[in-house]
């Protein structure tokens, strides 16, 4: 998986009148916890969060605090309610020699069967959270959906990759081949002309 370097400033506890200066400052206020570390507040710059905000893709994050590079994945955001402004982060510290859950985008390949014979294809997810050790994470999960028939779907259950696990329900759709209207009009006209 693909790493994404970000400074930061290690900060002491605020309240409310701090953290919002930290924001009119362009400074997101973050956190970075972990086992066998302690709880670390910190600011980032929100243009250089935007890099790994505003993308789809998954990152393993390297934090340079003040000198020190921890790695971590982005835990959780929080977000403006109004506005599209990132109000806070939370960093897991990750080791390498444990395994992580983490989203990873998926890339889906082939034209369905299905929807060479007139159906619609439809994709309901764009990630899914897999466990694995670093070094096994891909940047993304090639899919090939061309053995999808009509009226059919494909769960996460049904996918295998070797060196992780899907994390995620495996009932989560990930697509599907619907029959269309004019599928569905053009069978019932054959039908009555054959009656």
């Amino acid at each position: 998986m693909k790493h994404f370097t970000l400074n930061g400033q290690i900060r002491q506890k605020g309240n409310k009148a701090v953290i919002k200066a930290f924001r009119r400052q362009g400074l997101v206020p973050c956190n970075l916890y972990g086992q066998g570390i302690d709880n670390i507040l910190f600011t980032v710059s929100e243009k250089e969060l935007k890099g790994l905000t505003h993308t789809p893709a998954s990152y393993i994050v390297d934090l340079n605090l003040d000198g020190t590079v921890y790695t971590a994945v982005a835990h959780e955001y929080q977000w403006h309610p109004v506005e599209d402004n990132c109000l806070h982060v939370d960093f897991l510290a990750v080791n390498e020699k444990k395994p992580i859950a983490i989203n990873v985008p998926l890339n889906l390949t082939g034209h369905p069967v299905g929807a060479q014979a007139g159906g619609k294809f439809v994709q309901s997810a764009r990630s899914l959270q897999v466990c694995a050790r670093m070094k096994d994470l891909p940047d993304q999960l090639d899919i090939d959906v061309t053995p999808l028939e009509l009226d059919k779907s494909m769960v996460a259950g049904d996918l295998k990759f070797e060196g992780l696990q899907i994390v995620s329900d495996k009932n989560t759709i990930i697509c599907s081949v619907k029959t269309t209207r004019a599928m569905q009009q053009a069978a019932a006209e054959a039908a009555k002309a054959a009656k």
